[in-house]
């Protein structure tokens, strides 16, 4: 069985294996590969391994020793499912891997903006707190989370991880979400879309992407927050409109916007997002912990294997 990893780097940049994958059939692992790039370097491959590289109707109907397509991540909308399924090939996902990683990166961003400690760590390696004429200082807001609410959208994997650790810090949890009141984790109250917004103090996204709710957060919909507020985005970019949150940094009616992903990845370099001074960024790293990565990898390699052994898992066409 020959084996084909189109973009093997971000999951696996060198401090994790691919040994386990070697057992089962000859291997190629590829860091990265161009659109223009696919065929020529799965064409003979029955299974291929892709994170963000495309596999479209147009690439599928070009590999014809393709039988099994592992997603490394748990979206898998780089796959034509449809056109996969018409060639009777396997589909799997990785899900769930990544849960505790990005509910840690959640709180990462929320008390970087209420705790602000790379920004005194910074100062104080420039000699800030030595010329302090007092035993401390602050320049900047500080807040305690304890009594704030605490507004989730999408309770899922992560929004429920997300919630047990506001808890946690003292904090009263409201979400948005399919699921029956009754049917919610102790202490997390249901509300609507517009209550939500305009009661909580911290806003975070975790629903999917889906025509409902592709900008989600817009002008519109951001008028119903507090401008003391601080919205956090570690679902898909999409989710936001990047102008519109901009316009509310910039006009005083947000007090934050933190994200791990945005609606172009990576992003351009006019991204008005990206020069906002409130606006907290990192690059889509929510998900790559070790930890988590090494997860994936073991979940992927698993898929394989029960695919080679006729009873594939984590099927998703």
């Amino acid at each position: 069985m020959k084996i084909v990893i189109l973009d093997g780097y971000t999951a696996n940049p060198g401090d994790l294996s691919w040994e386990a994958l070697k057992s089962i059939g000859e291997l190629t692992v590829y860091d990265r590969t161009r659109p223009e790039e696919v065929i020529g370097r799965a064409r003979d491959a029955e299974v291929v391994l892709t994170n963000k590289v495309c596999l479209g109707r147009q690439e599928i109907e070009q590999l014809p020793a393709l039988r099994y397509v592992g997603v490394l991540a748990t979206g898998y909308n780089v796959v034509d499912l449809q056109a996969a399924s018409e060639r009777g090939i396997v589909v799997t996902n990785v899900p769930a891997y990544s849960t505790e990683s990005v509910a840690q990166m959640v709180f990462a961003h929320l008390l970087t903006v209420t705790n602000r400690t790379e920004h005194y760590a910074v100062k104080n390696r420039a000699g800030e707190w030595t010329m302090s004429p007092d035993f401390c200082y602050w320049d900047t807001l500080l807040t305690e989370l304890a009594g704030k609410t605490f507004g989730i959208v999408g309770l899922g994997h992560i929004g429920q991880r997300v919630a047990t650790i506001a808890q946690a810090f003292g904090m009263k949890v409201v979400a948005y979400t399919s699921k029956p009141a009754d049917k919610l984790p102790a202490g997390i109250g249901k509300c609507t879309m517009e209550k939500l917004l305009a009661e909580s103090d911290v806003v975070s996204l975790h629903c999917p992407l889906t025509p409902d709710t592709h900008h989600l957060i817009n002008s519109q919909t951001l008028r119903h927050m507090k401008p003391t507020a601080i919205l956090i985005n570690t679902g898909r970019g999409p989710l936001v409109n990047d102008q519109d949150v901009a316009d509310a940094l910039q006009d005083n009616r947000l007090r934050a916007f933190c994200a791990d992903v945005l609606t172009e990845e990576p992003p351009r370099s006019g991204n008005p997002l990206l020069s906002c001074e409130r606006a907290f960024i990192t690059p889509h790293i929510a998900w790559a912990t070790q930890e988590a990565r090494a997860r994936l990898i073991a979940v992927a390699v698993h898929n394989v294997q029960a695919f080679a052994e006729g009873k594939p898992v984590n099927v998703v066409n």
